[in-house]
């Protein structure tokens, strides 16, 4: 785990009734405290706000986890965060999905492992990660065609939510935890299509 001077943001001592808590769930779903945790710990209404929203993500179902998987891991590669893309495995490995294919996520352009639709999800999760967005109409109209209207919606949501996870630990000073110790993933390097 990196130490304190490591975190833009410095850890919280993570104390009190709702600290137990927290130690416990985490040990039970992770193993350890995710380092975010430690930050996000500074502010709870905070914390319980980013908490509440992810426990109602992981009931949205309109969307192949497989493709939810590449989604998020191609635009923390975008925006470079090691510690999404670490967790992101992690996450990947215990959801029983392709090790192999969620490995090659960062290099998806140049690898051979993925379908054109898997493709299309991942040059999406990458346009919207850009500033400016690099989306198009084409490229919305083709995966709607593909996935349907509240697939749709459910993938742009979470790429926007990963937006949101990465920025926040980058800016953090987060990186890797460990959690990947069965590979360790190298940051995506955009390819120009």
């Amino acid at each position: 785990m990196p130490t304190t001077s490591s975190f833009r943001i410095p850890k919280a001592p993570i104390t009190g009734l709702y600290g137990a808590a927290m130690r416990a769930y985490a040990r039970r779903k992770w193993g350890e405290i995710p380092d975010n945790g430690y930050v996000y710990f500074h502010n709870k209404p905070v914390m319980r706000a980013v908490l509440g929203i992810e426990q109602k993500v992981q009931r949205w179902k309109k969307l192949d986890p497989s493709l939810h998987s590449y989604a998020t891991m191609a635009a923390a590669g975008v925006i470079g965060c090691s510690w999404c893309l670490d967790f992101g495995y992690f996450t990947a490995h215990n959801d029983g999905l392709d090790l192999a294919k969620v490995r090659q996520v960062p290099r998806w352009r140049e690898s051979d492992v993925f379908s054109p639709l898997e493709r299309q999800v991942m040059e999406y999760a990458e346009a919207m990660s850009v500033t400016p967005l690099e989306v198009t109409d084409e490229m919305v109209s083709e995966l709607i065609d593909a996935l349907g209207t509240p697939a749709m919606v459910e993938l742009t949501q979470l790429i926007a939510l990963e937006n949101m996870r990465s920025r926040f630990n980058s800016a953090a000073g987060l990186a890797s935890q460990g959690f990947s110790d069965v590979c360790e993933l190298p940051l995506a390097i955009r390819s120009t299509p």
